[in-house]
């Protein structure tokens, strides 16, 4: 690195020593002001996460109850028919098993306050016996889809139907049904248990569920049963396209997901499972709007507070950073009086170890780096080597192309020898007149040979004009040394006189040659 170039980077620090506090002062005051909004605005984000957790583990809990709910109440039917269809197989629907099938009937409606009614039916659809206190004949309900189904279907297990109105009564129903098979297996009729709607609708009322919650019970064809808040023209709807039946269902029996309603567009967390033993879905949702309305009210208020107190802070922080500023500004002032005078004062002392001419490090500057990397190089038992570079037949070429055309060449040189230095610690310097040195820490003798003989093809593949050359170019002799320097034993000048001596050893031989005092022969590469 050039002694310019060291005085650009010191020259250039000088603007960084300035260091006001305003700028220290407003970032305090923005991270003040953001890390009270931030912890404001997390504490805000986990009290509605808090809230939408809660949320969910109450509608998880309610579903659960619905789920159970309709288990036990299904259940309690279906055991029912369980009894009736195997009596009914066994024993046949004589008058007299009928008559006393009928007074079961009447007993079981009375004691189980879910069922609407309990019916059997023949192979044609037509009204055998039911739980009614005064039977009806002449009724047909063939044309129900759960006869349809038990007809063209041998499974024996429960079929939960759409909700239908009664033919008695009118009510809208659930039904609960079983095929009877006559004893050849043939169908033999349909066992029916009809379960009030208003029943589980009663049920539904109990739970909290605010103005925009949901329940609904769905088969697992996804054919809506019954939902809270209670609409009729909604009963028997296909949802089965819905993104509870559609996404969820297919990958969990059960789970929470908010979901936005396929049916009056309301955001839901959305609690929903899977009955066990019958083909039937519950769900218990509960609108995220309505959860999160008391968390937004308390929100605004600590937003309000934080605002507030934000902009509190913010003005006083104003007040400072103006405060600091003024005294900055005159300190400011100060400092750049005392920079000024620094620069100038480091400006002079670059300049005295720098070479004017080829911008080079100068005598001076080369000695003062000569005890430094040897007294490194004898601390660290490293070798240190040295090339003593002379132009040759300069006082020539000066007489023949000017004084001029002589420094032009000497920047020229000098560019060589800059190109040449690949390490940092390097130096190349102008030793006095036409003399170059360069100092090579940590590098052995073949390494300042090879970096020498490098710098003569260098110098002499630059082609410059010397009619009082032999080779009609200019060349370059070149005297190295590299030797490890052993405490109170070497000192430094006679790494420069080694170099020295085989500088002038290899002009004596010859000049545009490399020489080592100690070798037996020069180093050269004559180009003719």
């Amino acid at each position: 690195m050039s002694a310019i170039d060291g005085l650009a980077q010191d020259s250039s620090s000088f603007s960084l020593r300035r260091f006001s506090l305003v700028p220290m002062a407003i970032v305090f005051v923005v991270l003040v002001c953001l890390s009270i909004l931030v912890v404001q605005l997390g504490m805000i984000w986990r009290a509605r996460n808090v809230e939408l957790d809660q949320a969910g583990q109450a509608s998880s809990n309610l579903a659960h109850a619905v789920a159970q709910h309709a288990y036990d109440t299904i259940k309690e039917a279906d055991t029912l028919l369980v009894g009736l269809v195997e009596r009914i197989e066994i024993d046949g629907v004589s008058e007299i098993e009928l008559n006393r099938i009928h007074t079961l009937l009447v007993t079981r409606v009375t004691e189980l306050p879910q069922l609407h009614g309990i019916f059997v039916y023949d192979k044609n659809g037509n009204w055998l016996v039911n739980s009614q206190k005064v039977l009806l004949k002449n009724l047909n309900n063939s044309d129900r889809e759960y006869f349809e189904h038990h007809r063209t279907h041998s499974d024996r297990g429960p079929y939960i139907g759409p909700p239908v109105r009664s033919k008695s009564t009118g009510e809208w129903i659930i039904t609960v049904s079983r095929r009877i098979n006559l004893p050849d297996g043939n169908f033999g009729g349909v066992a029916l248990a009809t379960i009030n709607m208003r029943y589980f609708r009663s049920f539904y009322d109990l739970f909290s569920i605010g103005d925009r919650g949901a329940i609904f019970i769905a088969n697992e064809r996804g054919i809506l049963l019954l939902r809270r808040p209670f609409d009729a023209s909604k009963l028997g709807r296909d949802i089965s396209k819905l993104p509870l039946f559609h996404d969820y269902l297919p990958k969990s029996d059960s789970g929470t997901a908010v979901i936005k309603s396929g049916q009056d567009g309301v955001v839901r967390i959305n609690s929903y499972r899977r009955i066990e033993e019958y083909p039937l879905v519950v769900s218990a949702a509960l609108s995220q709007d309505e959860i999160l309305e008391n968390w937004f009210t308390d929100a605004c208020i600590q937003v309000s507070a934080g605002g507030v107190l934000v902009l509190l802070i913010g003005f006083l922080g104003y007040r400072m950073v103006m405060q600091i500023d003024l005294r900055s500004k005159i300190a400011g002032k100060l400092e750049e009086k005392s920079n000024e005078l620094e620069i100038s004062h480091d400006i002079l002392a670059h300049l005295v170890m720098q070479d004017g001419l080829t911008g080079l490090a100068n005598r001076r500057y080369f000695d003062e780096a000569l005890i430094e990397e040897f007294n490194r190089a004898q601390r660290g038992e490293s070798t240190l080597g040295l090339l003593m570079i002379d132009v040759d037949f300069f006082k020539q070429y000066n007489d023949i192309y000017g004084h001029v055309a002589g420094d032009e060449c000497l920047k020229k040189i000098a560019h060589t020898l800059t190109m040449a230095m690949r390490r940092a610690g390097d130096v190349a310097a102008r030793y006095g007149g036409e003399e170059f040195v360069v100092l090579l820490p940590g590098t052995d003798l073949a390494g300042v040979i090879a970096v020498a003989e490098s710098i003569r093809l260098a110098v002499e593949a630059l082609g410059i004009p010397h009619s009082g050359n032999p080779l009609d170019v200019v060349t370059v002799s070149i005297g190295v040394e590299a030797f490890s320097p052993i405490h109170l034993q070497n000192e430094a000048v006679e790494l420069v006189e080694s170099a020295d001596k085989a500088l002038y050893k290899a002009k004596e031989s010859g000049r545009n040659k490399v020489c080592h005092l100690e070798q037996s022969e020069t180093v050269f590469i004559l180009v003719n």
